[in-house]
């Protein structure tokens, strides 16, 4: 596999917010930590190391040996199950949602940078221990986001009636799309056949794609490591510290005119039981589960926080502040909204006094196969040219191509030149006449933009066959105008070279901050 890497900005798929980041742009250093270089990673290390306490560690290694019950593991799993008790042992982490046959490319993506991640860590800090970590959206409700995938252009739904946390959800009838999808899926047949619960299905798939590189699978659905966040809970609930904390962070971000990903509520948790995630509201002095029957009083709440932990659940405010409670983690890799909604958390880190962890943009790629790669080079443009919209695009082809003129960009300045002599001589005998000549010459520019229109789309006729072809190569790598990697599953390219991963690991560089074009 072949590697070419463009800049971010050459492919105008990024916020300026986020782009700021990856510039290390002076204004924003104050909403994050440590920027991510490898050599940033030792005050990490040191802080995470001072926070996280021997007690914590052991809660997590029972909970995940309790949830590793049962499921066949390889050598590297079990040893970085083991290394986790241990003082020197520290995690890379990304998180994703639940979506059936791991949903588009870039959750493989995501999981490649911080088993690369925790490789380079490794070799830069050898006296201790990198695991990289896949931190399960199993307390996730939005079933609408993870019920399909695409395949080979066709789009795979899972139908269920099912409600609550999708990790919870039975994913047997999953089993009615084996029959209609091609080539060998059994990875994921064994999974969703032999798993009582999503989560539990995910854990499987995931362990047999990634098992050999160490990687743990976290499922924070659980009473135990909720227990350790009942603190955050307390004063999420009753005072309302999240929303304050966030609210001046983001009122910081909009005064260096940024725009706010994610909004803190009152109250930042839902409640979680059998079939229901439900926002929790505070009415009067009641505790309502929005568009439920279940109300508590204070006293209650007090009494859910103390003895069902379980029943609360952190939304995307409180959710990385979990993260961060319960694991060694030092860095988290995310896209870039992900990277962009964490900048306005750093308040809330630092009234719970849990270091503000390492934000790794995740890789970025797009996969070109040779057929696509040998038309499109036959087109004399840029990779980079492929990210704008397809008008721009077929312009670009017919510029490098014509052998006509198509620009009436000279005569343009020549009229306009010749239509402000006139209305200066016009001026000098009667200013009322310079709108009217203003407006004369705004109408002829006009006219003349229309006539460069229609000289682009005759030239684009001639060229019809190139351009249709330039289209097809467009469609393919941009599957609906959206990018490859948001769109398509991994079993594309999977089931025809079962080393695709292999290759992943072998070409990302998880500290270069460019976009991976890959070639095969």
């Amino acid at each position: 596999m072949r590697v070419q890497k463009l800049a971010f900005s050459e492919t105008r798929s990024f916020s300026s917010f986020f782009l700021d980041y990856i510039r290390q742009k002076d204004s924003l250093t104050s909403f994050y930590g440590l920027f991510p270089q490898i050599e940033n990673f030792q005050s990490q290390l040191e802080a995470k190391a001072t926070s996280f306490t021997d007690q914590q560690r052991n809660a997590l290694y029972q909970v995940l040996t309790r949830q590793y019950e049962g499921l066949t593991t390889t050598q590297e799993v079990k040893d970085n199950l083991s290394v986790l008790k241990n003082r020197n042992t520290f995690t890379i982490t990304t998180g994703h949602q639940l979506n059936i046959f791991t949903g588009p490319l870039y959750f493989i993506y995501k999981i490649v940078t911080v088993i690369n991640t925790c490789r380079q860590l490794k070799q830069h800090y050898p006296s201790y221990d990198f695991v990289p970590v896949y931190w399960m959206a199993s307390e996730d409700h939005d079933y609408d986001e993870i019920k399909y995938f695409r395949l080979y252009g066709k789009k795979y739904t899972w139908q269920t009636d099912q409600t609550g946390a999708v990790g919870r959800f039975n994913p047997q009838s999953i089993t009615k799309l084996f029959d209609e999808i091609p080539g060998d899926i059994n990875v994921f047949k064994s999974a969703y056949s032999k798993s009582t619960t999503l989560s539990a299905a995910v854990r499987q798939y995931v362990n047999a794609l990634f098992g050999s590189e160490g990687l743990i699978v976290i499922d924070a659905d659980d009473r135990t490591l909720k227990s350790s966040f009942k603190p955050v809970m307390d004063a999420d609930l009753f005072d309302h510290t999240s929303k304050r904390l966030v609210e001046d962070q983001n009122q910081q971000l909009e005064k260096l005119g940024y725009h706010p990903q994610v909004f803190a509520r009152d109250i930042n948790f839902f409640y979680l039981d059998k079939n229901v995630r439900a926002r929790i509201e505070q009415i009067d002095e009641r505790f309502q589960v929005v568009d439920t029957d279940h109300s508590f009083t204070q006293g209650e709440m007090e009494r859910m926080v103390q003895d069902e932990p379980e029943k609360l659940s952190p939304n995307v405010i409180l959710r990385p502040l979990y993260q961060e409670f319960i694991l060694p983690n030092l860095a988290y890799a995310g896209g870039p909204a992900e990277v962009v909604y964490w900048l306005q958390l750093k308040g809330v880190f630092d009234h719970f006094k849990v270091p503000f962890p390492i934000l790794m943009p995740r890789n970025f790629a797009m996969v070109v196969d040779g057929p696509i790669s040998r038309k499109f080079e036959k087109t004399g443009l840029e990779y980079q040219h492929l990210f704008e919209e397809k008008n721009f695009l077929f312009n670009q082809w017919v510029i490098k191509n014509t052998t006509h003129d198509l620009s009436l960009g000279s005569e343009m300045k020549l009229i306009l030149e010749r239509y402000r002599a006139i209305r200066d001589r016009a001026g000098k005998i009667d200013s009322t006449l310079i709108k009217f000549i203003e407006a004369q010459s705004k109408r002829t520019v006009s006219g003349l933009e229309k006539i460069e229109q229609k000289l682009f789309r005759a030239e684009k006729r001639q060229h019809a066959d190139k351009l249709r072809q330039l289209e097809a190569v467009k469609d393919e790598l941009f599957p609906g105008g959206n990018p490859q990697e948001r769109v398509d599953n991994f079993l594309n390219f999977y089931q025809k070279d079962p080393r695709f991963i292999q290759h992943l690991l072998d070409t990302f560089e998880p500290f270069d901050f460019r976009f991976n074009l890959l070639f095969y």
